[in-house]
């Protein structure tokens, strides 16, 4: 089931009134990344001001979640004993079956959920159509009862729920964000028929071969229908019951309560019907036989339109991978709902939008953002993520008034002309403002030449990594007016003249350079600030942007406050040799551990200031990690080009097990995409792949476990041609027109031959020949919803789609345990067979 955007607080306001002292806590499963540490931290505000207890439990993957079904979830079934409860998942299993990963599955003649109710926040994309449309599990008791069946439709329309939804029954529901009432109804329909047919075996017959053999298929029937006859009487009055009551006896074979996981024509063998039964029919309890098609026809035509749905399922399963609107974001929405938004909320889900740029989850999977050029915060979802940003930013100037009484400290401070502010107002300010972020890394606790130096966007496009790209550097800065020596101290003890025309120097010398997007575009009377970021004080303590909150949370998920130093990196398997690690830790349990500290340790930065201070030296670490070994890949060409990607493994060097972190990994690996597609545009003056850049895969070895953790991202420059984009749209839109025409001159012979025949009597031809007609009608609009998917999956990364592939036609032992589908495990001796197979893949809708 899914929850409109419309009813996102119906749920947890039937919670607030429902829950007591008695009442089971709420278990909430959160995944390791910043944006669901900062859902997370939404969510408890919430919880705690309604007295709602709660449990955090961080999940490092599949396995673990898994894991947390068998320990945590199952006990609060009523079968074992338990009293129900809610669960909520925050970017975690969105992609899969969850009810079979919690094992909440388990058909024991009672309600399979046993209570449990599951609740669902995720970004990720595509959905698993099993907890979206299906996931209730009061189908199983009411599917007999016809009344009840009515009434719970009411309820429940097609997985959508209804506002006269009562909670607290059990079963899956996904909190959507828009996309599946906007863009999912013809997955919706073709899941919601799938549901209701009965399985048959299709053995990949076709209608021609069908049509070939009348002789042999009736025989064969009779002869089935004769076994099924002298089995059992059971089976003869299933018979009966059939003739004299077929509605009830279809309602009792729906199969509208069991969720279609990956395989979009798995149906349940409970449901399984034989084609070829042929009970004896009386004229008194059936209508006379000329009238109605033969059986064949009737199979024929139910193969034939279950294909049709699913092939819409399976191309949808097929798009690749993409992002929608953060979890972060939807919880503040949630709050906003409830009338209990304040500036901490906000903060929470400023900086969980802003943090999903920093790991290049866009709009088409992980790759770099296409809005790069746009200057200042650039964003990961094109317009819809600017829209987001913008909601952000109202609310600042909502929440945040201006004080007219500061307008003459800020011309003084020089933050009416574009200065970034440093510092807070006063003692007390714990006031969110709008900044013009320039796109450097940390440059509040740097100085201004090594957070260039660390920016990925200058990075990529002064070539940094060689001498000559130090060179526009030092050049760029000399334009500018600023010396070497003012550019490395510190920031804040810059000289103040200097801060104050810095973006005027930058917009005036940086589009010389190629970097239009360094810095937001000039403003007129302090209105405009689209593309401002965020910035939060708090007194004289500390004033952050939220790009650098979102980066130190981030390392101390992946790096964690003790490894700032590659001696204590190093020192992680220190004692023991590698195969003695490998043997404890083959499925890495013990690793897995260790990244949920670190998640504790990033719970306690996001909500306190000095924690956040103290963890600084882990981000700026490792972000000189990245630069160190992006630049030893590129200067020693140890990028290969593939047949369908780049590929480069990082096996050596001083920082190679920081990457054994996939988060890390895929940092690097953008940061190397990104110079990739900057080479290719200098040489080539365009980039590959129709300006969406050539796919990269990064491998990282992991000595201690013996293993190679593999990301692979989408398009490398993740520039998207939108005028060819709309010229194809519009050349689909004529298609579309002329398809309808067509249809609709079939639609008027159809009318005139029934009209002739219904005079002839010839039922059973306009049977055949309609079927024909239908037929032909259903493969153009086959045809052009192919072209619809080819459209909505342009450009997304399909490498979890191919991953799985080469898995299933190799023996390659593969892991792939990670929420990012574009991630896996690889054992170390088959890393080469394992990328040859891939490089025959498709790695980019």
């Amino acid at each position: 089931m899914y929850l409109p955007r419309a009813l996102i607080s119906h749920l947890y306001q039937h919670l607030r009134r429902t829950y007591h002292a008695l009442s089971p806590p709420v278990l909430i499963l959160v995944a390791l990344e910043p944006d669901a540490l900062c859902a997370c931290r939404i969510l408890t505000a919430l919880l705690k001001r309604d007295y709602i207890q709660h449990k955090i439990q961080p999940v490092a993957g599949y396995g673990d979640l898994s894991q947390m079904g068998k320990t945590l979830v199952q006990p609060m079934r009523i079968q074992q004993g338990g009293s129900g409860g809610l669960v909520v998942c925050l970017g975690v299993g969105g992609l899969v079956d969850l009810s079979a990963v919690l094992g909440l599955d388990e058909d024991d003649g009672e309600d399979p959920a046993g209570g449990v109710e599951v609740w669902i926040l995720d970004a990720r994309r595509p959905w698993n159509l099993g907890n979206v449309f299906g996931g209730d599990p009061a189908d199983h008791a009411l599917q007999e009862a016809t009344g009840n069946a009515r009434l719970r439709s009411s309820e429940v329309e097609k997985g959508k729920i209804q506002p006269s939804y009562k909670p607290g029954r059990g079963g899956i529901i996904v909190y959507d964000d828009g996309d599946i009432d906007e863009e999912l109804a013809a997955e919706r329909e073709a899941y919601c028929e799938l549901a209701k047919m009965p399985d048959m075996d299709d053995n990949g017959e076709s209608d021609e071969s069908a049509d070939d053999s009348d002789v042999s298929a009736s025989v064969n029937e009779a002869g089935r229908s004769r076994k099924r006859k002298s089995g059992s009487d059971r089976e003869d009055d299933d018979d009966d019951s059939d003739i004299e009551n077929p509605r009830p006896r279809q309602r009792r074979r729906s199969n509208a309560h069991t969720p279609i996981s990956s395989s979009p024509t798995r149906i349940p063998p409970s449901n399984q019907i034989h084609a070829s039964r042929s009970p004896s029919l009386t004229p008194e309890s059936f209508p006379p036989p000329q009238q109605q098609p033969s059986l064949r026809t009737l199979r024929r035509r139910l193969l034939r339109l279950r294909r049709k749905h699913s092939s819409v399922l399976s191309s949808y399963y097929g798009l690749g991978t993409s992002y929608s609107e953060p979890i972060s974001s939807l919880l503040y929405s949630l709050a906003e709902d409830l009338g209990r938004e304040d500036n901490d909320l906000l903060w929470y889900a400023i900086v969980g939008v802003s943090s999903l740029e920093l790991h290049g989850r866009s709009m088409t999977g992980v790759g770099i953002s296409s809005a790069s050029e746009l200057g200042g915060s650039a964003g990961w979802g094109g317009q819809r993520g600017e829209q987001i940003r913008q909601v952000l930013r109202d609310e600042v100037r909502r929440l945040n008034p201006p004080d007219h009484k500061e307008t003459d400290r800020e011309i003084m401070r020089g933050e009416a002309s574009g200065v970034i502010p440093t510092t807070a107002k006063s003692p007390t300010d714990m006031s969110i403002r709008l900044s013009p972020e320039p796109r450097f890394l940390l440059i509040r606790h740097w100085s201004l030449y090594d957070s260039m130096l660390h920016s990925p966007y200058l990075a990529a496009r002064l070539r940094i990594w060689s001498d000559l790209g130090r060179k526009r550097l030092h050049k760029l800065l000399a334009k500018m007016g600023i010396s070497l020596s003012q550019c490395k101290q510190s920031y804040t003890n810059m000289d103040m003249e200097l801060k104050k025309g810095l973006r005027k120097s930058l917009l005036t010398y940086a589009p010389m350079y190629g970097l239009d997007g360094l810095v937001p575009p000039a403003t007129s009377g302090g209105q405009g600030r689209e593309s401002w970021g965020f910035v939060r004080s708090w007194g004289w303590k500390a004033t952050l942007s939220a790009i650098d909150v979102g980066v130190i949370v981030g390392a101390v998920l992946e790096v964690g406050k003790a490894g700032t130093g590659s001696a204590s990196v190093s020192s992680m398997g220190a004692g023991r040799t590698s195969e003695q690690v490998a043997l404890v830790d083959e499925d890495g349990r013990i690793e897995g551990a260790e990244w949920v500290s670190r998640f504790w340790e990033a719970y306690d930065a996001l909500g306190d200031v000095e924690t956040l201070k103290h963890a600084l030296p882990t981000a700026q670490y490792l972000h000189r990690a990245i630069l160190r070994t992006g630049t030893s890949l590129l200067e020693k060409k140890q990028i290969r080009h593939l047949r369908a990607f780049r590929m480069a493994v990082v096996k050596e060097g001083p920082d190679v097990q920081l990457f054994a972190h996939a988060a890390a990994l895929t940092k690097l690996a953008l940061w190397v995409g990104e110079a990739v597609a900057e080479q290719e545009r200098e040489q080539r003056g365009k980039i590959s792949k129709g300006g969406m850049g050539t796919p990269l895969v990064l491998a990282g070895l992991n000595e201690s476990r013996g293993i190679y953790v593999v990301v692979g991202t989408g398009g490398g420059g993740g520039v998207v041609d939108w005028k060819a984009r709309m010229e194809r749209k519009e050349k689909l839109e004529a298609r579309a027109k002329r398809k309808q025409e067509k249809a609709a001159e079939i639609e008027q012979k159809r009318i005139k031959r029934a009209a002739e025949r219904a005079e002839r009597g010839e039922d059973e031809e306009e049977d055949e020949e309609d079927a024909t007609e239908s037929e032909d009608s259903e493969n153009s609009s086959d045809e052009e919803n192919d072209s619809n998917m080819e459209e909505r999956g342009y450009g997304r990364n399909r490498f979890g789609n191919a991953f799985q592939e080469v898995v299933d036609e190799t023996n390659a032992r593969v892991r792939i345990d990670s929420f990012e589908h574009c991630v896996v495990e690889v054992k170390k001796e088959d890393l080469s067979g394992f990328l040859e197979s891939l490089s025959m893949k498709v790695v980019v809708g």
